[in-house]
């Protein structure tokens, strides 16, 4: 049950600009799930929503880009980000991932099939990634994104 109402939501983040959570419980009743506030805020922890700025200028709901293109993978991203991962951190547009000994190379190449935007390139050593961002406002979204995923 819980996996399908975060599915749900996910889809009505993804089709909706909800902007504050009792909108997304509203949304979530409509579609025949009975859930709380404080469930609703718990899935949005979960699902690492972000608030974003919709084209009005409005704050909305936004599913992840990290999250959107790690869902198709089955949970593989999730568990080399979770084990991989020590910390992440960015200089001006460079961000720096730094892994267990002998991980960065397949946590590179996971972030590498993500699709992540705005990526020039990456390079992986033995335990740290670097990743070239367009702008440094990239590298901290990328960040941003790193930190809600692997709850660092």
């Amino acid at each position: 049950m819980k996996n399908s109402r975060q599915d749900l939501i996910l889809k009505l983040v993804a089709e909706n600009d909800i902007a504050t959570q009792e909108e997304l419980q509203r949304l979530l009743l409509e579609n025949g799930c009975k859930v709380t506030q404080a469930t609703v805020s718990r899935d949005i922890n979960k699902l690492a929503l972000l608030k974003t700025c919709n084209v009005e200028g409005q704050y909305k709901y936004t599913v992840p880009q990290l999250t959107q293109n790690s869902l198709r993978d089955n949970g593989a991203f999730y568990s080399i980000l979770t084990e991989g991962v020590i910390s992440v951190d960015y200089a001006l547009n460079t961000v720096v991932v730094k892994c267990h000994t002998g991980m960065a190379q397949a946590v590179c190449a996971k972030l590498d099939n993500t699709g992540v935007e705005n990526v020039v390139g990456t390079l992986a050593g033995d335990d740290t990634i670097f990743i070239l961002m367009r702008t440094e406002r990239d590298a901290a979204r990328l960040v941003k994104e790193l930190e809600l995923v692997i709850n660092i």
